[in-house]
């Protein structure tokens, strides 16, 4: 966006976002997730200003986006609701208990971006084949390979880093 535009899409936003969180609030029953529902489609106006400023009511635009956005808030939660419905009524398991060694795994796995973590997560914990992870992934198997050689290096990186000291000193002293 050029100034003019950013400073006129600015003074649009002022002038209908609250407006626009009250009436989508009054669809989702929840202040954050209205707010956030309107912030995306803002977000996507923002993007479509040059057309969406000539338009006779860009707010009308916005609403509908922010609107679609809410029913797709509205199905997941109903589906969420419905999983969890079913999940409850099955039979309890005993809680699964994760050693310090996972957890770091975890958490350094939480430092990647989320297409490395997906390639190693799909290649090398649920086992599938590289071409199934650019299927899954809908991307090459090139992309899938440089993907996870850019991850593993990250992750052994990470993992060497936060290694304890004690733990280096006695494999090369033992």
């Amino acid at each position: 966006m050029r100034d003019a535009d950013d400073q006129d899409f600015a003074e649009f936003y002022a002038s209908a976002f609250s407006r626009l969180v009250g009436q989508v609030f009054l669809v989702t029953g929840d202040l954050r997730d209205a707010e956030d529902l309107v912030q995306e489609a803002m977000a996507r106006a923002s993007t479509r200003w040059g057309r969406l400023r000539d338009y006779d009511v860009p707010e009308a635009w916005v609403r509908r986006v922010a609107m679609n956005l809410a029913a797709d808030l509205g199905r997941r939660s109903r589906r969420r609701l419905a999983a969890m419905t079913r999940l409850a009524a099955m039979p309890a398991t005993e809680v699964v208990e994760f050693p310090a060694e996972d957890l770091r795994i975890v958490k350094a796995l939480g430092t990647l971006p989320l297409s490395q973590r997906q390639v190693l997560v799909l290649h090398h914990l649920a086992d599938l084949p590289l071409a199934e992870v650019a299927t899954t992934l809908r991307v090459p198997v090139g992309t899938v390979k440089s993907r996870l050689k850019r991850a593993r290096r990250a992750l052994a990186a990470l993992l060497s880093a936060e290694e304890p000291k004690g733990a280096t000193q006695d494999a090369h002293h033992g």
